[in-house]
């Protein structure tokens, strides 16, 4: 079932890819100095900033349709629900040490994907059917 894009999802899906955007050429082009400053690997950022870039990708294109899948908009909330399960898991694991300041970076990025979650689901709820 294809849904109508309302504004709102727009807004949300348009504005995930910005901040999500602005998160991935952080984290690959300044790995090496976040690594330092949050006690985090370079690799894990680099890589976290790279898996992040065809996702971005596919909320500006969708972003700037009219009407999207349903269950491509579900699979977008649910590879949000996986990045805050993995960032949490990630801290939680203990395979990481970050210090406060890498704790603060992941947990803030977290919420951050938390909330376009929430959002992006508030948005798929309102969204009308496209007439068949």
């Amino acid at each position: 079932m294809s849904l109508i894009v309302t504004p709102f999802m727009r807004k949300t899906l348009a504005l995930d890819a910005i901040v999500s955007g602005a998160a991935a050429l952080l984290m690959i082009a300044g790995s090496s100095y976040l690594s330092l400053f949050l006690n985090l690997p370079a690799a894990l950022l680099f890589w976290a900033g790279l898996v992040l870039a065809p996702f971005v990708a596919l909320l500006v294109a969708l972003a700037r349709l009219h009407a999207v899948s349903r269950l491509l908009l579900i699979d977008i909330i649910a590879v949000n629900g996986l990045w805050v399960a993995t960032s949490f898991g990630l801290l939680a694991s203990g395979a990481v040490i970050p210090n406060l300041w890498g704790n603060l970076f992941v947990a803030a990025q977290a919420l951050a994907v938390a909330a376009f979650a929430i959002l992006q689901t508030f948005a798929l709820r309102q969204a009308p059917s496209v007439a068949v």
